[in-house]
């Protein structure tokens, strides 16, 4: 394949990105380096095509990022210890970290054949125990937690600033804390909002030894830890599904900055949902395109430009149609031979906003006209030379 020449470096027209914490787009302008944290997998079942866009989204924002001149570091954690994968494993009768092995090397191989770009490090949340336990000390050094009942609480109302990446009124936030796991009816909590940094563990469950008695970590301060251990105290730009921002990213923000006393985000970026039947694409409604059953079917290639045809930000229906159209959709760029037409329509669409659908559609153009593009196609992860 012809390599691409480098896109616009230091001193060119910056990129666009929409902030979700500001609400609106604005110029993108870090360092040589940039520091990238995406939530990744509860490894208790397969990739499903919702997990598929947030990753494409962020590999395809790190590879424009890579063509304009910068080093990426991209963290992809694996949340290998919560509710979700305890609940599956007792149910299934087996070892949690068993389960989570198996569905691992299961994303691994999705991951690969979509041709991602391998993750600067991908930790695993039990291997951070003593990093975890050390940030809640942390938080409760710095008087914005408290121990009640064995578990450790965040203390929302230390921190005048919750609520600065969703922006909801308290009456969502309690609707979306109870919907998503953040148990607002606990006793123990002096608010209902506030959320769990350790959690005494059930009878059937993995225990850690803690200052605060024996259990486990609660599901938000896994991640904090992590990213802070992994890119340091702030983060060019982090992100995941749109049904993370509240509570779990509200909740990241609130932890990481009381413990640091600096911001923990520069830029936080949120993938819209995929749905069918109407509903969000999820594992608890069962409503799932596994990019495992797309692969013996689709090539990679057009897996990837089925998900790309859609704009991160905007939330996109499934149907049976899509993936046939994707196909012979690849099929005409491949026909059309190697060349680098498209390439500057591509980048500056990629530029705006990371506006894949634009990209799309001016290599539909350029193929349309018999100019390869190859090289612009690449740029969007597609490999037009493979067989």
């Amino acid at each position: 394949m012809p390599a691409a020449t480098p896109g616009p470096g230091p001193g060119a027209a910056p990129m666009r990105l929409y902030d979700t914490a500001r609400g609106t787009v604005e110029p993108f302008e870090p360092g040589p380096v940039v520091t990238l944290y995406t939530c990744g997998i509860t490894p208790y079942d397969a990739t499903h095509l919702g997990h598929a866009a947030t990753y494409l989204t962020y590999d395809v924002l790190q590879r424009r990022l890579r063509d304009r001149g910068h080093e990426t570091r991209c963290v992809r954690n694996v949340t290998d210890v919560d509710d979700d994968i305890l609940r599956k494993a007792r149910e299934l009768g087996v070892h949690y970290l068993d389960l989570a092995a198996a569905e691992i090397a299961r994303f691994d191989a999705d991951m690969i054949a979509l041709g991602m770009l391998p993750s600067f490090s991908e930790p695993r949340a039990t291997s951070a125990i003593a990093d975890i336990r050390g940030f809640i000390g942390m938080v409760l050094d710095r008087g914005h937690a408290y121990v009640a009942g064995g578990a450790v609480y965040f203390d929302v109302s230390s921190y005048d600033r919750f609520g600065q990446v969703s922006h909801l009124d308290r009456a969502d936030m309690l609707e979306l804390a109870a919907e998503r796991g953040g148990n607002p009816t606990d006793p123990n909590k002096r608010d209902p909002l506030d959320f769990v940094l350790w959690q005494p563990s059930a009878p059937d469950e993995p225990a850690w030894e803690s200052r605060w008695g024996p259990g486990r970590p609660g599901w938000h301060v896994e991640c904090s830890t992590l990213a802070l251990r992994e890119l340091g105290s702030t983060i060019d730009i982090h992100g995941g599904g749109a049904d993370l921002i509240f509570p779990h990213h509200e909740c990241e923000a609130a932890q990481s900055e009381s413990a640091t006393g600096k911001p923990f985000v520069r830029h936080w970026m949120h993938q819209a949902m995929v749905r069918m039947d109407g509903e969000k694409m999820s594992k608890s409604l069962g409503n799932l395109v596994f990019v495992s059953e797309l692969r013996k079917t689709y090539e990679p290639g057009a897996i990837r430009a089925a998900v790309l045809a859609h704009h991160y930000r905007e939330s996109w229906e499934w149907n049976d149609a899509i993936m046939p159209e994707a196909a012979a959709r690849v099929s005409q760029w491949r026909a059309a031979g190697e060349g680098d037409g498209a390439l500057p329509e591509v980048r500056a669409a990629l530029d705006d906003d990371l506006d894949t659908p634009g990209a799309v559609k001016a290599l539909d153009a350029a193929s349309e006209q018999g100019r390869g593009v190859t090289t612009a196609a690449a740029l969007l992860g597609i490999d037009l030379t493979a067989a």
